[in-house]
C-alpha cells in the first residue's frame, strides 16, 4: 500500500514537471513570437499547472486522446525553434497527429512539424496591423469583452483596445466602471491590474491605456482626437439595433466596422463558425453577433440538420435572468418581466426561433421557440425538442456531435460532455457557446424524436464568439492549425 503510494505519488509529480516546462513554453510562444498553443481547443495562456494536468485527464477520459504530457512539452520546445509566423495551434491535435501516424519511431520531432506547419513558416507568411477597437457601452458584455482582449495582447495582438464610450465620464463615475471590471461577482476578480488616470481620464488595464469619452450621440464623436483610427465599433448598449441607427457610428471619425453584440435588423446575423466563412466584409460596414441562444444552439442545430435533416422542432430555453429585468415586482413594458427575477421563473418570449433561420436558412418555418427565465444569474440551457428525417440511433448522435467538436470549423464553439453530474454553475467561464449534454439525450424508440441538451454561459460564451467575430471583421485572425 504504502509502495503503491509514493509510486502513484511521484509519477504525478514528474507530469507536473513535464506541466510546468510546457507552460513556460506557453509563454516564450505567445509573447516573444505571438503563436498562442491550445490543447484541443483548450486555452494554455494563463492556465496553472493543476489545470493544465486536468485537461489532459480530459482528452484521456473523453475524447479518447492518450497523449502524454511529456511529448506533448517536447513538441512544444520544438515548435519554438522553428520560424513561424503568428498563429494559433492545437498542439494536441498535431501531437495526436504524431502519434497515429507512427512518426514517434523515428524521433524527427522537427522534421515532422516542419511538414505539418510548412504553410506557416516564415514571419512575412501572414502579417497584419492590429485592429484599434472601441467599446461603445460597457456593460455587462463589454467588460467581459475588454478583459479578453485585454487578456490576448503580446506580440502579434489581433485587437487594440483604445477607448470606452460612456454618457458620463466624471471622476466617479471612471472610478466605479474600472472597480466593476476589477470585481465581477458571476466571473471572479480580473486577473490583472486595472488602475485609474483621473487626469488623462483612461483606465489603464494591464499596461495598455483605454480612454473613457463622453458622448451622448456616436456622431458627435471624433475618434481621431484620441489617436484612433480605422476602428471597429462594438456595441453593446443594446439601444442601437438597426441598420439605420447603427450607421450613426460610421458618421465619427475613425470609424470603419460596427459590430453589435445582440440581433440587428437589415444586418448579417452571424453565428461564427455557421455562417461566416463566406461573409463578404468589404461590402459591408456593419454586423450583429446574434444572441448568446441563437450562438448556442445554431451550432447543435446545423449538426443535426446536416446529418439527419430536420422536419420540426421546438426549442424551450431555461435563461439566466438579465438587467432587463426588475430584481423586486415593478412596471415592465413586456408581460411577466415585471415580477421579481430574483423569486420567480418567468415565462418570457425569445426571438432565437426566427433569429436561428437567418444563420440556417434551411430551417425555414420549421421551428417554434419559447424561454424561461430563471433565478439564477448566469448559466443557461436550450432544450430542443426535434423530429428527424432520418433515424438515428442515441451512440450515433452523440458521436457525430463529439466529432464535430474535435475536428472542423465547430471545435470552438461545441464543448462535448460527458458529465452525468454536470449542472449550470460548471459551465461558467466556458469558452464555447454550446456545451453539449450527451448523457441527457433522449431518443424515441423509432429514432425520429430527440430531446437534446445544450448549455451556455451566456455572457462569457457569447463573448468570445463576439471577440471570433470582430477579428475576422477586423482581418486579423491568424493563421490556425486545428
Amino acid at each position: 500500500m504504502t509502495l503503491d503510494y509514493k509510486s502513484k505519488f511521484n509519477q504525478w509529480v514528474e507530469q507536473e514537471k513535464f506541466a510546468v516546462e510546457l507552460l513556460k513554453s506557453v509563454g516564450d510562444l505567445m509573447y516573444d513570437k505571438g503563436i498562442e498553443l491550445v490543447f484541443f481547443r483548450n486555452h494554455l495562456v494563463d492556465v496553472n499547472v493543476s489545470e493544465l494536468m486536468k485537461l489532459f485527464e480530459y482528452s484521456k477520459n473523453v475524447l479518447g486522446k492518450d497523449t502524454p504530457i511529456d511529448l506533448v512539452s517536447k513538441m512544444a520546445k520544438k515548435i519554438s525553434e522553428i520560424d513561424l509566423a503568428p498563429a494559433k495551434l492545437d498542439i494536441g491535435l498535431i501531437t495526436s497527429e504524431y502519434i497515429n501516424e507512427n512518426k514517434i519511431e523515428d524521433n524527427n520531432l522537427i522534421s515532422f512539424l516542419k511538414d505539418k506547419l510548412s504553410s506557416f513558416i516564415g514571419q512575412d507568411k501572414h502579417t497584419f496591423e492590429p485592429k484599434d477597437v472601441v467599446l461603445y457601452g460597457f456593460g455587462r458584455i463589454g467588460r467581459l469583452v475588454s478583459r479578453e482582449i485585454v487578456k490576448q495582447a503580446g506580440k502579434g495582438q489581433q485587437l487594440r483596445l483604445k477607448a470606452i464610450v460612456t454618457r458620463d465620464t466624471s471622476d466617479q463615475q471612471i472610478i466605479k466602471r474600472a472597480s466593476l471590471l476589477r470585481n465581477d461577482s458571476v466571473h471572479g476578480s480580473f486577473n490583472g491590474i486595472v488602475d485609474v488616470d483621473l487626469e488623462n481620464r483612461t483606465i489603464i488595464i494591464n499596461g495598455q491605456s483605454v480612454r473613457m469619452i463622453e458622448a451622448k450621440n456616436p456622431e458627435e464623436i471624433n475618434y481621431k482626437k484620441y489617436d484612433i483610427e480605422n476602428a471597429l465599433v462594438i456595441d453593446n448598449t443594446g439601444v442601437f439595433k438597426d441598420k439605420e441607427s447603427l450607421s450613426r457610428h460610421l458618421e465619427s471619425k475613425g470609424v470603419s466596422k460596427v459590430l453589435l453584440t445582440a440581433p440587428a435588423k437589415s444586418v448579417p446575423n452571424i453565428v461564427y463558425g455557421i455562417n461566416n466563412q463566406n461573409l463578404d466584409i468589404d461590402s459591408h460596414n456593419i454586423f450583429s453577433a446574434a444572441s448568446c441562444t441563437t450562438n448556442a444552439i445554431s451550432p447543435i442545430l446545423n449538426i443535426i440538420e446536416d446529418n439527419f435533416g430536420i422536419n420540426k422542432g421546438h426549442i424551450e430555453t431555461i435563461h439566466a435572468y438579465t438587467n432587463d429585468q426588475n430584481l423586486l415586482d415593478n412596471m415592465h413594458k413586456k408581460p411577466r418581466r415585471g415580477r421579481s427575477a430574483a423569486i420567480n421563473m418567468v415565462i418570457t418570449s425569445t426571438g432565437a426561433g426566427n433569429a436561428v433561420t437567418k444563420v440556417i436558412p434551411s430551417l425555414l418555418n420549421k421551428l417554434t421557440a419559447n424561454a424561461v427565465r430563471v433565478p439564477t444569474p448566469n448559466g443557461s440551457l436550450a432544450i430542443m425538442k426535434l423530429n428527424l428525417k432520418d433515424k438515428v440511433s442515441l451512440e450515433k448522435l452523440n458521436n457525430t456531435i463529439k466529432d464535430a467538436s474535435l475536428s472542423g470549423r465547430l471545435v470552438n464553439q461545441i464543448d462535448f460532455q460527458v458529465d452525468q453530474e454536470l449542472v449550470s454553475n460548471d459551465i461558467i467561464g466556458n469558452s464555447c457557446c454550446a456545451v453539449f449534454d450527451s448523457k441527457a439525450t433522449i431518443i424515441s424508440n423509432d429514432g425520429k424524436d430527440i430531446v437534446l441538451y445544450t448549455w451556455y454561459d451566456n455572457e462569457f460564451g457569447y463573448t468570445k464568439q463576439v471577440i471570433r467575430l470582430a477579428k475576422q471583421i477586423a482581418k486579423v485572425r491568424r493563421l490556425t492549425y486545428y
